[in-house]
Protein backbone atom coordinates (compact mmCIF):
# COMPACT_ATOMS: atom_id res chain seq x y z
CA UNK A 1 0.00 0.00 0.00
CA UNK A 2 1.81 3.37 -1.08
CA UNK A 3 1.59 5.93 1.43
CA UNK A 4 1.60 9.53 1.43
CA UNK A 5 4.64 11.54 3.66
CA UNK A 6 4.23 14.81 5.57
CA UNK A 7 7.11 16.80 5.72
CA UNK A 8 6.86 19.96 8.23
CA UNK A 9 9.73 22.17 9.26
CA UNK A 10 12.34 20.20 8.59
CA UNK A 11 15.97 21.34 9.32
CA UNK A 12 18.85 19.15 8.29
CA UNK A 13 22.01 19.01 9.73
CA UNK A 14 25.60 17.53 9.45
CA UNK A 15 27.34 18.32 13.02
CA UNK A 16 27.06 22.05 13.40
CA UNK A 17 26.25 22.67 9.99
CA UNK A 18 22.38 23.68 8.61
CA UNK A 19 22.43 21.82 5.27
CA UNK A 20 18.64 21.96 4.71
CA UNK A 21 16.67 24.28 5.92
CA UNK A 22 12.56 24.97 6.94
CA UNK A 23 11.49 22.18 4.17
CA UNK A 24 7.49 21.35 4.25
CA UNK A 25 6.09 19.52 1.39
CA UNK A 26 3.45 16.47 1.11
CA UNK A 27 4.52 14.01 -1.57
CA UNK A 28 1.64 12.52 -2.96
CA UNK A 29 1.06 8.14 -3.16
CA UNK A 30 0.92 6.61 -6.64
CA UNK A 31 2.95 9.67 -8.12
CA UNK A 32 6.24 10.17 -9.21
CA UNK A 33 7.82 13.19 -7.22
CA UNK A 34 11.20 15.17 -8.55
CA UNK A 35 13.57 16.97 -6.63
CA UNK A 36 15.74 19.45 -8.83
CA UNK A 37 17.82 21.98 -8.06
CA UNK A 38 22.08 23.18 -8.93
CA UNK A 39 24.71 21.20 -7.52
CA UNK A 40 24.46 21.73 -3.44
CA UNK A 41 21.53 22.63 -3.17
CA UNK A 42 20.45 19.63 -0.43
CA UNK A 43 18.15 17.23 -2.98
CA UNK A 44 19.75 13.84 -2.15
CA UNK A 45 20.51 15.13 1.53
CA UNK A 46 16.66 15.67 1.79
CA UNK A 47 15.81 12.18 -0.28
CA UNK A 48 17.92 10.55 2.85
CA UNK A 49 15.96 12.20 5.42
CA UNK A 50 12.63 10.35 3.95
CA UNK A 51 14.30 6.74 4.96
CA UNK A 52 16.93 7.82 7.85
CA UNK A 53 20.34 6.89 5.18
CA UNK A 54 21.33 10.04 6.52
CA UNK A 55 22.09 9.86 9.78
CA UNK A 56 24.62 6.78 9.14
CA UNK A 57 26.62 9.81 8.41
CA UNK A 58 28.04 10.33 11.92
CA UNK A 59 27.04 13.86 13.87
CA UNK A 60 23.62 13.93 10.90
CA UNK A 61 20.69 14.77 12.32
CA UNK A 62 17.10 16.88 12.05
CA UNK A 63 14.89 18.20 13.18
CA UNK A 64 11.29 18.92 12.13
CA UNK A 65 8.80 16.02 11.35
CA UNK A 66 8.98 13.51 8.46
CA UNK A 67 5.52 11.54 8.53
CA UNK A 68 4.83 8.73 6.60
CA UNK A 69 0.69 8.24 7.00
CA UNK A 70 0.11 8.99 10.48
CA UNK A 71 3.42 7.48 11.66
CA UNK A 72 6.30 9.99 12.55
CA UNK A 73 9.76 8.41 10.91
CA UNK A 74 12.15 9.96 13.88
CA UNK A 75 9.92 8.94 16.58
CA UNK A 76 12.33 7.80 19.63
CA UNK A 77 10.53 4.46 18.95
CA UNK A 78 11.16 3.32 15.39
CA UNK A 79 13.87 1.23 14.51
CA UNK A 80 15.85 2.83 11.53
CA UNK A 81 16.55 -0.59 9.94
CA UNK A 82 12.38 -1.08 9.75
CA UNK A 83 12.06 2.43 8.10
CA UNK A 84 14.38 1.66 5.49
CA UNK A 85 12.07 -2.25 4.90
CA UNK A 86 9.34 0.47 4.52
CA UNK A 87 10.99 3.12 2.51
CA UNK A 88 13.39 1.92 -0.21
CA UNK A 89 16.73 3.25 -2.12
CA UNK A 90 18.11 3.18 -5.33
CA UNK A 91 21.14 4.33 -5.38
CA UNK A 92 22.92 6.78 -7.98
CA UNK A 93 25.36 3.89 -9.35
CA UNK A 94 24.23 0.26 -9.60
CA UNK A 95 25.38 -1.24 -6.96
CA UNK A 96 24.12 -5.09 -7.11
CA UNK A 97 26.61 -7.70 -5.22
CA UNK A 98 29.06 -8.29 -8.03
CA UNK A 99 29.44 -11.96 -7.20
CA UNK A 100 26.60 -12.82 -5.36
CA UNK A 101 24.35 -14.04 -8.33
CA UNK A 102 21.27 -12.85 -9.89
CA UNK A 103 18.87 -14.70 -7.75
CA UNK A 104 20.47 -14.07 -4.56
CA UNK A 105 20.98 -10.27 -5.19
CA UNK A 106 17.06 -9.89 -5.17
CA UNK A 107 16.22 -12.43 -2.55
CA UNK A 108 19.36 -11.00 -0.09
CA UNK A 109 16.28 -8.74 1.62
CA UNK A 110 14.06 -10.98 2.22
CA UNK A 111 16.86 -13.38 3.05
CA UNK A 112 17.68 -10.74 5.78
CA UNK A 113 14.04 -10.21 6.85
CA UNK A 114 14.31 -14.25 7.66
CA UNK A 115 12.29 -15.43 5.07
CA UNK A 116 13.88 -19.08 3.93
CA UNK A 117 11.64 -21.14 1.99
CA UNK A 118 12.30 -21.29 -1.16
CA UNK A 119 9.26 -21.62 -2.85
CA UNK A 120 8.41 -17.87 -1.39
CA UNK A 121 11.90 -16.69 -2.44
CA UNK A 122 11.00 -18.11 -5.87
CA UNK A 123 8.31 -16.27 -6.21
CA UNK A 124 9.23 -13.07 -4.74
CA UNK A 125 12.47 -12.81 -7.20
CA UNK A 126 10.13 -13.73 -10.21
CA UNK A 127 7.65 -11.28 -9.22
CA UNK A 128 10.51 -8.72 -8.93
CA UNK A 129 12.60 -9.11 -11.35
CA UNK A 130 8.94 -9.01 -13.91
CA UNK A 131 8.24 -6.12 -11.73
CA UNK A 132 11.58 -4.20 -12.57
CA UNK A 133 11.21 -5.61 -16.61
CA UNK A 134 14.43 -7.57 -16.47
CA UNK A 135 12.78 -11.40 -15.95
CA UNK A 136 12.92 -12.18 -19.65
CA UNK A 137 16.37 -11.19 -19.97
CA UNK A 138 17.61 -12.98 -17.16
CA UNK A 139 15.31 -16.42 -16.84
CA UNK A 140 17.57 -18.94 -17.55
CA UNK A 141 20.77 -17.34 -15.98
CA UNK A 142 19.55 -16.80 -12.42
CA UNK A 143 22.73 -18.38 -10.97
CA UNK A 144 24.82 -15.80 -12.83
CA UNK A 145 26.40 -13.27 -10.86
CA UNK A 146 24.83 -9.81 -10.85
CA UNK A 147 28.09 -8.17 -11.68
CA UNK A 148 27.91 -9.50 -15.04
CA UNK A 149 24.95 -7.75 -16.01
CA UNK A 150 25.21 -4.35 -18.75
CA UNK A 151 24.85 -1.35 -16.31
CA UNK A 152 21.16 -0.67 -17.09
CA UNK A 153 20.22 -4.27 -16.28
CA UNK A 154 22.31 -3.70 -13.20
CA UNK A 155 20.23 -0.71 -12.58
CA UNK A 156 17.18 -2.72 -12.96
CA UNK A 157 18.20 -5.40 -11.02
CA UNK A 158 18.91 -3.17 -8.15
CA UNK A 159 15.26 -1.84 -8.75
CA UNK A 160 13.96 -5.57 -8.12
CA UNK A 161 16.00 -6.20 -4.68
CA UNK A 162 14.76 -2.98 -3.57
CA UNK A 163 10.47 -4.03 -4.30
CA UNK A 164 11.39 -7.10 -3.50
CA UNK A 165 10.84 -6.60 0.39
CA UNK A 166 7.74 -4.78 -1.16
CA UNK A 167 7.96 -0.65 0.54
CA UNK A 168 5.48 1.47 0.30
CA UNK A 169 7.78 3.98 -0.83
CA UNK A 170 10.55 4.00 -3.28
CA UNK A 171 13.40 6.86 -3.49
CA UNK A 172 16.10 7.08 -6.22
CA UNK A 173 18.72 9.01 -6.24
CA UNK A 174 19.82 10.08 -9.49
CA UNK A 175 19.19 6.82 -10.84
CA UNK A 176 20.26 7.23 -14.41
CA UNK A 177 23.25 9.28 -14.35
CA UNK A 178 26.05 6.27 -15.33
CA UNK A 179 23.41 4.86 -17.97
CA UNK A 180 23.40 5.01 -21.77
CA UNK A 181 20.22 6.46 -23.20
CA UNK A 182 18.74 3.10 -24.35
CA UNK A 183 18.92 1.98 -20.77
CA UNK A 184 17.99 5.50 -19.62
CA UNK A 185 14.91 5.13 -21.49
CA UNK A 186 14.25 1.55 -19.56
CA UNK A 187 14.07 3.06 -16.40
CA UNK A 188 12.02 5.57 -17.30
CA UNK A 189 9.46 3.52 -18.69
CA UNK A 190 9.99 1.36 -15.51
CA UNK A 191 9.83 4.44 -13.26
CA UNK A 192 6.09 5.25 -14.85
CA UNK A 193 5.14 1.46 -14.24
CA UNK A 194 5.84 1.47 -10.90
CA UNK A 195 3.83 4.77 -9.54
CA UNK A 196 1.01 2.26 -9.55
CA UNK A 197 1.91 0.38 -6.56
CA UNK A 198 4.14 3.11 -4.78
CA UNK A 199 4.70 6.37 -4.02
CA UNK A 200 8.38 7.51 -5.52
CA UNK A 201 10.71 10.47 -5.20
CA UNK A 202 13.57 10.74 -7.53
CA UNK A 203 16.00 13.24 -7.55
CA UNK A 204 17.62 14.25 -11.05
CA UNK A 205 19.62 16.54 -12.82
CA UNK A 206 17.73 16.16 -16.00
CA UNK A 207 15.31 18.22 -16.67
CA UNK A 208 13.90 16.72 -19.30
CA UNK A 209 13.81 13.47 -17.10
CA UNK A 210 11.84 15.39 -14.66
CA UNK A 211 9.17 16.69 -17.27
CA UNK A 212 8.90 12.89 -18.88
CA UNK A 213 8.39 10.96 -15.73
CA UNK A 214 7.25 12.88 -12.33
CA UNK A 215 3.92 14.31 -11.45
CA UNK A 216 5.09 16.71 -9.11
CA UNK A 217 8.44 18.62 -8.89
CA UNK A 218 10.24 20.67 -5.98
CA UNK A 219 13.07 23.28 -6.74
CA UNK A 220 15.90 23.37 -4.10
CA UNK A 221 18.12 26.22 -4.06
CA UNK A 222 21.07 27.36 -2.15
CA UNK A 223 20.40 30.91 -0.33
CA UNK A 224 24.09 31.42 -0.98
CA UNK A 225 27.46 30.33 -0.17
CA UNK A 226 28.07 28.19 3.21
CA UNK A 227 23.59 28.97 3.42
CA UNK A 228 21.67 25.93 4.09
CA UNK A 229 19.66 24.87 0.88
CA UNK A 230 15.39 25.61 0.61
CA UNK A 231 12.89 24.65 -0.89
CA UNK A 232 12.02 27.21 -2.97
CA UNK A 233 8.46 26.17 -5.10
CA UNK A 234 6.84 22.98 -5.17
CA UNK A 235 3.44 22.09 -7.31
CA UNK A 236 2.41 19.85 -10.32
CA UNK A 237 5.43 19.13 -12.95
CA UNK A 238 3.55 20.88 -15.48
CA UNK A 239 3.17 24.19 -13.63
CA UNK A 240 6.51 23.96 -12.27
CA UNK A 241 7.87 23.55 -15.99
CA UNK A 242 5.24 25.96 -17.99
CA UNK A 243 4.88 28.93 -15.12
CA UNK A 244 6.18 28.18 -11.95
CA UNK A 245 5.65 30.90 -9.17
CA UNK A 246 9.31 31.96 -8.40
CA UNK A 247 11.75 33.49 -10.55
CA UNK A 248 14.74 31.49 -9.54
CA UNK A 249 12.62 28.36 -10.47
CA UNK A 250 12.14 29.82 -13.96
CA UNK A 251 15.63 30.92 -14.25
CA UNK A 252 17.11 27.43 -13.39
CA UNK A 253 14.29 25.53 -15.57
CA UNK A 254 15.40 27.92 -18.59
CA UNK A 255 19.10 27.40 -18.20
CA UNK A 256 20.08 30.78 -17.00
CA UNK A 257 22.01 29.19 -14.00
CA UNK A 258 23.05 25.84 -11.99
Amino acid sequence: MAKRIEVSDLDIYYGAFKAVEGVNMTVEPRNVTAFIGPSGCGKSTMLRTLNRMHEVIPGARVDGKVMLDDQDLYSSDVDPVAVRRVVGMVFQRPNPFPTMSIYDNVASGLKLNGVRQRGVLDTAVERSLQGANLWNEVKDRLNKPGGSLSGGQQQRLCIARAIAVEPQVLLMDEPCSALDPISTLAIEDLISELKEQFTIVIVTHNMQQAARVSDATAFFNLAGQGKPGKLIEMDSTQKIFSNPTEKATEAYITGRFG
